[in-house]
C-alpha cells in the first residue's frame, strides 16, 4: 500500500510571526539575538518557535546577512595533543555563537605555499567569513602570512622561528594587516620558570634536548633555555633531535651516557627536554642504565601530554593551556567580525598576543646530587 500522506512542510518564519503576532522582521531580530527586541517580545516569539519547532534556515541567514556563519580553519601538527585540544574549544566557542568550522589539515613540514593556498581559494568558495591558522613549522606561517585573503586571519604560533613575526607580518598587506591578529603560548616565561626551580634546587649543569628546528615552538623553547640557563649559570649541552619521538631521545640518551661512562666524566645533574615525548625516551634510558630519577639526575619535560603525571617517577613539564588557546584564536576571530571585545593579554611580544603557562612541580624534579 503507498503512503499518500505528504511529508510534513517545514515551519517557515512567517508561521513563527503569525502565531507570536509580529512582523517577520522581529522574528529576525531575536533569532539573530538583536538587543532591539523586549523581553516580553522575545518571549512570544520563542514561544511559538517552540510550539511550532521551527530551525532558522543557514542558507537563508547567509542570504540575508551576506555572511555564511563559517569560519575555515587549516591547521599542522594534527597528531599531536596541543593542535587537537586547540581546535577543540575553537569549535566549541564557534558553536556558541552559531558559526560553523570547516577544517582541513596538512603536513606541517611538508606543506608548500601552493597547497596552502589552494586550500584557502577552496574555502573562498565556500565564502568563509574568517580564517584561523595553526602554523606550527617556520613554513606553515610563512604560507599564512604571505596567503593572499581579504578576510580576517587569525594565526596561532610560536613568538620565535627561523622567520621573525615582524619578517611575516610584513608579508601581509596595510589593509589586510589590520584584520589580522596572532597569538600564542607564553613559552619563553614558562622556560624561565623551569630554570629558575631548577637554580633553586642547586642545578648547575644539564642536558638539553631541542625539538626540530623547523618547528617554531622548538625554536622558541631553545632560544629561552638558551639565555636564562645562561643567566642561572647552569652549563648546559644543546642535545640536536629531527623528531619529537621518544624513540630518537632514548638513542640519543644511550649514546651520551655511554660516552659518559667510558670518558669517566660526570654525568649532568639535570636533563630537559622541549617536550615530553623526548622524555619519556630519556626516562627509559636512565631507568635502564639503572640510574635513580630524581636522586641521581632530575628530568623535566615540557607540554604535560596526558599520562605524564603517571610515569615513574610522575614527571615535571610545563602545561601549556592550549584549550585557553583555542578559545583566544575564537575569540579573537569574532572581534575581527565585529562580534566581540578585544580579548585581554598578560603579555604581548612581538605582536604575539600570549597565555601563560605554569611548571607542573613533580616528583621527577629534585635537588641536584652532591658530586
Amino acid at each position: 500500500m503507498v503512503n499518500s500522506r505528504k511529508p510534513s512542510k517545514r515551519p517557515s518564519m512567517f508561521e513563527v510571526a503569525k502565531l507570536a503576532g509580529v512582523s517577520h522582521q522581529t522574528v529576525s531580530r531575536v533569532i539573530n539575538n538583536s538587543p532591539d527586541v523586549s523581553d516580553a517580545t522575545r518571549a512570544k516569539v520563542q514561544a511559538a518557535v517552540d510550539q511550532l519547532g521551527y530551525r532558522p534556515s543557514n542558507s537563508a541567514r547567509a542570504l540575508a546577512s551576506r555572511r555564511s556563519r563559517t569560519i575555515g580553519l587549516i591547521a599542522g601538527g594534527m597528531k599531536f595533543f596541543g593542535p587537537i585540544s586547540a581546535i577543540a574549544s575553537i569549535e566549541s566557542i564557534a558553536r556558541e555563537h552559531g558559526l560553523f568550522m570547516s577544517v582541513m589539515m596538512v603536513h606541517e613540514a611538508l606543506c608548500t605555499q601552493a597547497e596552502f593556498d589552494n586550500l584557502c581559494d577552496t574555502f573562498i568558495e565556500q565564502n568563509v567569513d574568517a580564517f584561523i591558522f595553526l602554523t606550527p613549522t617556520d613554513v606553515m606561517f610563512a604560507a599564512a602570512c604571505r596567503a593572499k585573503v581579504s578576510q580576517p586571519r587569525v594565526i596561532v604560533t610560536s613568538t620565535h622561528g627561523q622567520m621573525t613575526v615582524r619578517e611575516g607580518l610584513s608579508l601581509i598587506s596595510a589593509d589586510n594587516k589590520r584584520r589580522t591578529a596572532i597569538v600564542g603560548i607564553d613559552q619563553w616565561d614558562a622556560m624561565a620558570k623551569v630554570v629558575g626551580l631548577m637554580s633553586e634546587y642547586g642545578h648547575k649543569s644539564a642536558l638539553y634536548f631541542a625539538g626540530p628546528n623547523e618547528w617554531r615552538d622548538a625554536h622558541t623553547r631553545l632560544d629561552a633555555w638558551r639565555k636564562l640557563s645562561a643567566m642561572h649559570s647552569i652549563d648546559s649541552q644543546i642535545v640536536r633531535c629531527h623528531t619529537w619521538d621518544s624513540d630518537e631521545s632514548y638513542a640519543q640518551m644511550n649514546h651520551l651516557l655511554d660516552e659518559y661512562g667510558m670518558k669517566g666524566a660526570p654525568l649532568p645533574t639535570a636533563v630537559v627536554s622541549a617536550n615530553d615525548s623526548q622524555a619519556v625516551g630519556i626516562i627509559r634510558s636512565l631507568h635502564e642504565h639503572k640510574l635513580r630519577i630524581p636522586q641521581d639526575i632530575s628530568v623535566v619535560g615540557f607540554d604535560d601530554m596526558p599520562g605524564m603525571d603517571n610515569l615513574y617517577p610522575p614527571l615535571t613539564t610545563v602545561h601549556p593551556d592550549f584549550e585557553a588557546l583555542g578559545g583566544v584564536a575564537m575569540r579573537e576571530t569574532l572581534r575581527l567580525l565585529g562580534e566581540g571585545s578585544e580579548p585581554v593579554f598578560l603579555t604581548n611580544q612581538h605582536g604575539v598576543g600570549l597565555i601563560p603557562a605554569k611548571v607542573m612541580s613533580r616528583s621527577s624534579l629534585g635537588p641536584a646530587p652532591r658530586r
